[in-house]
């Protein structure tokens, strides 16, 4: 049975009414629709041109009060190459703080622990899973290689370990190369490089 509607005294059946909601529905998304048209043809402004629509009457326009220029650092700087003048760089090129060391270690937990390992002898959990190993950096190879080598290496990539300049940023590779030299460090320190309050916390030999 078809249903009906009342409205003004008589019975409508109910799919006319729905036809007519849905076309007032369309009409008023293609009405919709028609404001957005100047989105898709706006007014193009070549340089220096005139504008009614802006501030200063022309399209060039200044930068908003107290705003400060931001120059990238070169593309051959040695923060973003790990060279210079052609050789790798044997410091880092930050400042060396705690908190360096900290995102060094974070990131590379991260990224680099599976394969180095969390001491970086180069067996991580894949590589103890049949994955090849990379050489430890406590090798004497890598343990006198410039830091700058490091840095290239996340950058660029070496043998079977693809790039991480997708993964981390220049700022954080750095920090990678730092946490690797402390890494190295804490494999091959004196007891007499401590200070004396380290040195009173081990235990008797």
């Amino acid at each position: 049975m078809a249903g009906v509607v009342a409205g003004r005294g008589q019975a409508a059946p109910l799919h006319l009414c729905l036809e007519g909601v849905a076309r007032v529905l369309v009409a008023a998304a293609l009405l919709g629709t028609a404001g957005c048209d100047n989105m898709k043809r706006q007014e193009y402004l070549r340089a220096q041109t005139a504008s009614a629509h802006l501030p200063r009457g022309t399209s060039a326009q200044l930068p908003p009060p107290h705003t400060v220029a931001h120059d990238p650092a070169r593309p051959d700087a040695p923060f973003l190459t790990g060279e210079r003048d052609g050789k790798l760089l044997d410091r880092i090129p930050v400042p060396l703080t705690l908190a360096l060391l900290a995102r060094g270690r974070e990131r590379f937990d991260i990224y680099c622990a599976v394969c180095h390992g969390p001491d970086g002898d180069g067996r991580g959990i894949v590589v103890q899973r049949g994955f090849p190993a990379p050489p430890s950096y406590h090798d004497a190879r890598l343990r006198n290689a410039p830091v700058g080598h490091f840095y290239q290496v996340m950058t660029r990539g070496y043998g079977i370990m693809y790039p991480y300049a997708d993964r981390l940023t220049p700022a954080d590779r750095w920090a990678v190369a730092a946490y690797i030299r402390a890494l190295q460090l804490s494999q091959h320190a004196a007891v007499g490089d401590l200070a004396a309050a380290d040195r009173a916390q081990l235990p008797p030999p």
